[in-house]
């Protein structure tokens, strides 16, 4: 997928805090856009404007312009300058379009200065294209208001109620309005709304960005197929195309499943125990697909039995519950969140989608917080992560380069503080029974029996060290693959097994434990055909610690997404356990308030 198209690239203005790109107001923008594409629409083209069938879209049957196919006269032109030179256009709410004042000057400049989207002063065909692609918004997880995509209805059944003339400066007004718009949606369709360092992730979008008037001009203004140029932009991941897919059932869902909640009952409703609520239970469950179309579940005095057992374990399993059928209070809670919940999960899913690189080297390595689980090629694996409170794993991007057997663990001086030296406190033989080591600065060994005063007092202030030695008792495990990042974050095997059983699984110190640390090193290592299977459990097992360094890095991303959509179409939806999906809401709502 191509995504450089210029040298010249868009930057969005940090100047030391991260702001928010491409927050605006525009609840308003019908005000100025609206009625000008009335008016432009109508004035030459009455017979080639047809509705289409669904959703109020139009299509104008006319040729495809040139760039620059509607000039101007010296007033006009010298008003479209000031109009891009104040960055300022009365009727946008903000009035102000600075975040993309250079891009616009630029798309125009190359049209000597003329219109783009208006011939004949009527709109072109690519015009009234993008108009549908902004109506349309929400069908890719955007908002139609952000582009004026909002009345669309209105406007096609007043075509032939307005005055066909239409002013110079109403025609240069629409064409920058839509020129802004324009940008404004492909930004926003390529790469963000909101910056993923406004949250301090360590995701770097700007590698992404590129010349929008470029764009514009070499994709869009002269396209035989509008909508096809701006597929090219998205991501091509074919999750994310996965979750374009599940947005359009869930909006639908939304619209059309009733909003009644199911009774809570007093206690844990058990398989083969009555509930009164069997009726309304069996029908949701039937809409969200858990439960097979068929024959209608027998509701014979309200037993809860049979298939709807299974379809509550089938649900349950899809929202990161434990799948044993028992209608208890986390499961209800799951079964009466709103869809429209469910829609705004995919939609912020969408957006984390475009935060990330659009093409990789090698194939990458996933992590997914909340849903607790690491996918790589064919590799899908439980992972335990960091505790939500005080320990969050952060979210970041980086490269594996080293695969460690039998590795040592440095203890990160907060947990030295924190836990070893009030457990050395109690008792000062702790280390030495948990196969610690003392460390000085030159990471020279000082003591690993008894701890003295003087060793406590240095432990604390943190001029020595612990690390613990290798072995089936170290908290890594016997392997740790390595990725450079300024978390100290690392993945890892780990000798606590019993955790993976959990259906919730954040408790560690911010590193990834990962279930099955011999089929991750197979995959990682599988450039490496003498590290078969048999080795790596060798050398887990043997005495000495190895270093293994990779040949090719391996793209490795520590993401966040409550919502995922499997390969079979099945979506799953998982607790906001960090807190991240309430902030990019907030953060998002700010763009349109």
């Amino acid at each position: 997928m191509e995504t450089k198209l210029s040298s010249r690239m868009i930057k969005t203005p940090i100047g030391g805090r991260v702001a928010v790109k491409n927050c605006r107001n525009t609840r308003h923008y019908g005000r100025l856009l609206g009625p000008v594409i009335l008016l432009l629409v109508s004035s030459s083209v009455k017979d080639e404007v047809r509705a289409a069938p669904a959703g109020g879209a139009v299509s104008v049957s006319s040729t495809s312009p040139t760039v620059g196919s509607q000039h101007l006269s010296a007033k006009g032109g010298a008003a479209l300058r000031a109009i891009v030179e104040d960055s300022r256009l009365l009727g946008l709410c903000p009035p102000e379009f600075a975040d993309y004042r250079i891009e616009v000057e630029q798309f125009y400049a190359a049209t000597g200065n003329s219109l783009a989207w208006v011939k004949g002063s009527r709109p072109t065909q690519q015009a009234v294209a993008l108009i549908e692609r902004f109506q349309a918004a929400e069908n890719k997880g955007l908002r139609p208001e952000d582009y004026d995509g909002q009345g669309s209805d209105e406007r096609i059944a007043s075509l032939e109620q307005i005055d066909p003339d239409a002013t110079e400066l109403k025609l240069i007004n629409f064409d920058v309005a839509l020129t802004v718009s324009a940008m404004r949606y492909v930004s926003d369709l390529h790469n963000e709304r909101v910056n993923p360092r406004l949250f301090h992730f360590g995701l770097d979008i700007e590698k992404k960005k590129y010349d929008l008037s470029e764009f514009l001009r070499q994709r869009l203004v002269s396209a035989s197929d509008v909508k096809a140029a701006l597929e090219t932009i998205e991501p091509p991941f074919a999750a994310y195309h996965r979750t374009l897919q599940a947005l359009q059932k869930y909006l639908a869902l939304a619209r059309q499943t009733p909003g009644a909640l199911l009774v809570a009952p007093r206690r844990i409703v058990r398989p083969d125990e009555t509930y009164s609520d069997v009726s309304t239970l069996a029908q949701l469950l039937r809409s969200l697909g858990d439960l097979s179309p068929g024959p209608d579940v027998p509701v014979f005095e309200n037993i809860y039995q049979g298939a709807l057992v299974d379809a509550v374990k089938h649900f349950q399993r899809r929202h990161g519950l434990e799948p044993d059928g028992c209608l208890d209070p986390h499961t209800l809670k799951e079964l009466n969140t709103p869809l429209s919940r469910r829609v705004a999960q995919l939609q912020l899913t969408l957006e984390r989608w475009r935060w990330l690189p659009h093409e990789f080297e090698q194939p990458p390595l996933v992590v997914n917080i909340p849903e607790f689980r690491l996918r790589a090629g064919a590799i899908s694996t439980g992972v335990v992560v960091g505790r939500a409170y005080r320990h969050k794993t952060p979210v970041f991007a980086s490269e594996m380069k080293q695969v460690i057997f039998r590795p040592y663990w440095n203890v990160p001086l907060s947990i030295q503080r924190a836990e070893l030296v009030p457990s050395i406190e109690k008792n000062r033989f702790y280390l030495a029974q948990k196969g610690y080591e003392i460390l000085n600065a030159r990471e020279h060994i000082v003591g690993a029996g008894v701890v003295t005063d003087e060793i406590l007092r240095q432990l604390r202030s943190g001029k020595l060290s612990i690390r613990q030695k290798p072995g089936s008792n170290n908290a890594l495990g016997l392997i740790k693959f390595s990725f450079p990042n300024p978390y100290n974050v690392y993945l890892h095997a780990t000798p606590m097994t019993s955790l993976f059983s959990r259906a919730r699984r954040d408790f560690s110190h911010g590193c990834v434990r990962v279930e099955d640390p011999v089929t991750l090193a197979a995959w990682v290592l599988r450039d490496k055909p003498e590290w078969t299977r048999d080795r790596i459990k060798a050398a887990m097992n043997g005495n000495n610690t190895i270093v293994v360094d990779l040949d090719k890095l391996i793209p490795v991303l520590i993401l966040y997404g409550t919502a995922v959509v499997l390969e079979d179409g099945e979506v799953h939806f998982f607790d906001d356990i960090y807190g991240h999906d309430a902030a990019l809401e907030q953060a998002l709502a700010k763009c349109g308030s």
